[in-house]
């Protein structure tokens, strides 16, 4: 699930996910971070969810995927979009 704080230049991108999703340790990779496995890894909030936030330039448009631990990738079911490979954000 995305989560969006936007201002006039940039937009707080909150990705979430759910406090019953299995895995342990999960990141969110993509074009904003040259698809580098871990750099953005999600905590966990009060609630059990796991989430990391950052701020990205506005109307742009990026590829991500969550990388679990294992070498597990998938796809954010709330995203913007797919593009077949990826799950897509527009800020």
């Amino acid at each position: 699930m995305l989560e969006r704080s936007p201002n006039k230049k940039h937009t707080k991108i909150t990705f979430v996910v759910a406090a019953d999703h299995p895995a342990q340790q999960i990141s969110v990779v993509g074009d904003f971070n040259n698809w580098q496995p871990g750099a953005h890894p999600l905590v966990v909030r009060t609630d059990g969810a796991r989430a990391v936030t950052l701020t990205l330039p506005r109307e742009q448009r990026y590829s991500f995927r969550y990388l679990a631990h294992g070498d597990n990738w998938f796809d954010d079911d709330h995203a913007d979009g797919h593009d077949g490979h990826n799950s897509v954000l527009h800020t």
